[in-house]
């Protein structure tokens, strides 16, 4: 049960992200593009993403011990920076700029068969499996 409820929400998410444009490059690269041609489209997507998110999320936490998809939240426990989560944060940006996805709405362009999408993820599952040896060396 838990498996397809997942695959339920992740294809809301996914038919969300595709109805709202934003597994358009175009649309990224558009909002980052504050001397030219800014669209402020994402930045509100982001918004309204945020005023229905927070306070669900903070009700979630305090009613339920667990998601309905899982046996546990899975939350951070650190809350210091470190070195390796701000190098990450800076590569996950510049990629976010250059590129115009990011691994959500990346994935969701692969799976509707647009070619940046699945450039996307091929470029990503390289440096995630780079990363992964890095780390293990």
């Amino acid at each position: 049960m838990s498996v397809a409820l997942a695959g339920v929400i992740g294809v809301a998410l996914g038919a969300g992200l595709l109805l709202s444009g934003m597994t358009a490059p175009a649309k990224v690269i558009g909002f980052l593009d504050v001397r030219g041609g800014w669209d402020p489209s994402l930045g509100l997507v982001m918004a309204g993403a945020i005023a229905v998110y927070a306070p669900l999320a903070r009700w979630i936490q305090r009613a339920r011990k667990a998601p309905w998809t899982d046996v546990a939240f899975h939350l951070p426990t650190r809350r210091d920076l470190d070195g390796k989560l701000v190098v990450g944060a800076a590569i996950f940006g510049v990629g976010w700029g250059l590129g115009g996805l990011c691994p959500g709405p990346g994935v969701v362009a692969a799976a509707a068969g647009r070619e940046t999408g699945l450039l996307f993820v091929a470029a990503m599952l390289v440096g995630m499996l780079a990363q992964h040896g890095w780390v293990r060396r």
